[in-house]
């Protein structure tokens, strides 16, 4: 937590924005691995060593990038309306998801994809994404979809628009425009899976 307070504070936290602007600007220019440190440090006029004063490794740079997109993933979540019906709900958090990947190829790789080898996000930055599947699993709760491997159908579908919009068409729709119809089967499979099984309880008791 910054400390308000604190003039010495303040001023760290405004660098260490800065920095985070400044990589990302970098990471969109050259890509994530290509982010240079030397690069990093004369765009906020820093002397390299004077870098690892706030981010100790280009691994802890890319864990502090990791967090902020989170967080703003996780502000969007908890921004949108509320619907009447829990469907409807989860319909929205999809559409928001895949909007906000394909705002941002760059953006995606790092949250989304492993392409950094070596990388991996500290346990206090991967809490951050979890709150957003902690989101997500409570709107798919409301909606009546508990089941474990049912939650991992619905993630494999929206993962699997993602990655055919931002592999196929960066910035477009092609893909993104399926989202109503594959969360509309998707929850026509779950109505199926459920009138089946209890069909078969039914069946059972008799």
């Amino acid at each position: 937590m910054i400390d308000n307070e604190n003039p010495r504070a303040r001023r760290r936290e405004a660098k260490r924005a800065q920095i985070l602007a400044a990589a990302w600007t970098l990471a969109h220019r050259d890509g994530l691995a290509g982010i240079s440190l030397r690069d990093l440090a004369n765009m906020v006029e820093l002397r390299q060593p004077s870098l690892y004063a706030y981010f100790d490794s280009k691994h802890a740079l890319y864990d502090a990038m990791f967090a902020k997109g989170n967080a703003e993933l996780v502000e969007r979540a908890k921004a949108l309306p509320e619907k009447h019906d829990p469907r409807d709900a989860v319909l929205d958090l999809a559409r928001m998801l895949l909007d906000f990947v394909n705002e941002d190829a760059v953006r995606y790789v790092l949250m989304f994809q492993r392409h950094i080898p070596g990388f991996e996000p500290s346990e206090a930055s991967y809490a951050i994404a979890v709150e957003f599947y902690e989101i997500g699993r409570q709107r798919l709760a409301a909606a009546g979809v508990t089941e474990q491997a049912d939650m991992d159908l619905f993630t494999t579908l929206i993962a699997g628009i993602a990655d055919q919009q931002m592999s196929n068409d960066p910035g477009g729709d092609r893909y993104l425009g399926l989202t109503d119809r594959i969360v509309a089967m998707f929850f026509a499979e779950i109505d199926k899976t459920h009138n089946e099984s209890t069909a078969t309880k039914r069946k059972a008791a008799r």
